[in-house]
């Protein structure tokens, strides 16, 4: 069996040691450090640490004022309410001025479980992939998570990064690559190319075993940058395989999946299928029953493969 550890388990950890590390790094949080893993770096640095209660939109106008002073700040919240309630700072004082603003959304997704509808943030690639200068990544388990977060605090500009709430399988490893803008190759094949972010590319994977039964070959790519999405791989995956099937924890509308078929309309047209939450808000629950209820396990992707399939010899 996989480790089993949440992303933002792997932010916090990258977070404190990039403390260590760099003076010029702070923490600015919605009152949920406790929930978003920056309590981690609270504790060793209170002195760089904010807690600027339930206003999104203070941490974020104050982390913009924190990097105009050369500070790398780190804005910590639900992505629920770091996307949404705060989308007017977000869009004008973060990305029109292109500040150096790093912001975290743990409880990404579904999985945020018993909180429910209000909780759970399933339009936050849409509303963020749209806005100028601004970077999006969702990594697929802990161990990117924290070569993700190492990466934010490097490049310059504003960055967004969705978390998870719930431990998930460590599906990657320490030695591969992680660059921005760059997908990963997680398992080649001949006959399907199945695109996901985070936890969905471990149920990717699964699809894929399952398909091998069939003698069905899946590539699966690991998508953990959505913005800059990376259209080299996206267009020669369409040319080699000749259908795509995108997996997210997201909407259908406006997520992975409308970036993919957004490179693909415009370079190499193929069939396409998305697994996604399908244009309905979400419900309280156990994670595991939310993912089944809303069709987002290996199963859902098998069903997806086998369809577009089907398209692709139809034309």
């Amino acid at each position: 069996m996989p480790e089993m550890k949440a992303t933002r388990d792997g932010f916090g950890e990258a977070l404190l040691e990039l403390g260590r590390e760099n003076k010029k790094i702070v923490v600015l949080s919605g009152d949920l450090e406790d929930s978003t893993r920056a309590e981690y770096f609270k504790k060793e640095f209170p002195g760089r640490f904010f807690n600027l209660g339930i206003a999104e939109q203070d941490v974020l106008g104050t982390a913009v004022g924190m990097s105009m002073d050369g500070l790398i700040p780190f804005a910590c919240s639900f992505a629920v309410f770091l996307t949404n309630r705060a989308y007017d700072i977000l869009r004008i004082s973060v990305c029109y001025n292109n500040r150096n603003v790093k912001l975290i959304g743990s409880h990404g997704g579904l999985t945020v479980g018993p909180d429910g509808a209000t909780a759970q943030c399933l339009e936050d690639f849409a509303i963020t992939r749209v806005l100028p200068n601004l970077k999006v990544i969702c990594p697929a388990d802990a161990v990117e998570a924290k070569k993700a977060t190492r990466m934010m605090a490097e490049v310059r500009g504003p960055a967004y990064m969705r978390l998870s709430r719930p431990p998930f399988p460590v599906i990657t490893k320490e030695s591969d690559e992680f660059i921005l803008g760059r997908a990963n190759v997680m398992r080649e094949g001949r006959d399907i190319t199945v695109i996901a972010c985070g936890l969905m590319v471990y149920e990717a994977l699964q699809a894929a075993e399952i398909l091998k039964k069939e003698n069905i070959e899946t590539k699966v790519i690991n998508m953990h940058t959505i913005k800059p999405i990376d259209r080299e791989i996206v267009i020669k995956s369409a040319q080699e395989t000749g259908a795509i099937v995108t997996a997210e924890e997201h909407q259908i509308n406006g997520g992975l999946g409308s970036a993919v078929a957004e490179v693909l309309a415009r370079n190499f047209p193929v069939p396409v299928e998305m697994v996604a939450v399908n244009d309905t808000f979400g419900e309280s629950g156990e994670s595991e029953e939310l993912l089944q209820k809303y069709h987002l396990k290996d199963i859902d992707i098998v069903d997806a493969v086998k369809r577009v399939i089907a398209r692709k010899k139809k034309g």
